[in-house]
């Protein structure tokens, strides 16, 4: 009985491990955008491609399109919509993610938050 114990926390353990390590998934957002002119929320998908990330956004009918790097402990990402352009910054908060973002030659920063489904 002892080892079932022992295996299962292992296996266990290895799967935490495993969610920590890596920002793939979907998840819900909220965020604020930037100089507080409104609040979203929407979706999105983060999938390791390599050694980087796609990460898709889709916040009411618009769809953001991103690459990230990073690792368990950050997520960096440049993204795209249409003629719109922006960079991103995330910390693992759990297995959810908190950051702030901007559009390419913003001077203000609006947060965002990934509640992992």
């Amino acid at each position: 009985m002892r080892h079932v114990i022992l295996v299962a926390a292992t296996v266990l353990g290895s799967a935490l491990s495993a969610f920590a390590a890596d920002p793939s998934g979907t998840y819900r957002v909220e965020g604020a955008n930037p100089g507080g002119s409104g609040k979203y929320s929407g979706t999105v998908a983060v999938t390791k491609t390599g050694e980087t990330y796609q990460v898709v956004w889709i916040v009411g009918s618009t769809r953001y399109i991103g690459t990230g790097i990073g690792n368990k402990d950050f997520l960096a990402v440049s993204y795209r919509s249409g003629n719109d352009t922006g960079l991103a910054l995330y910390g693992a908060d759990g297995g959810n993610w908190t950051g702030i973002w901007t559009y390419a030659g913003g001077k203000t920063v609006g947060a965002e938050m990934w509640k992992r489904n």
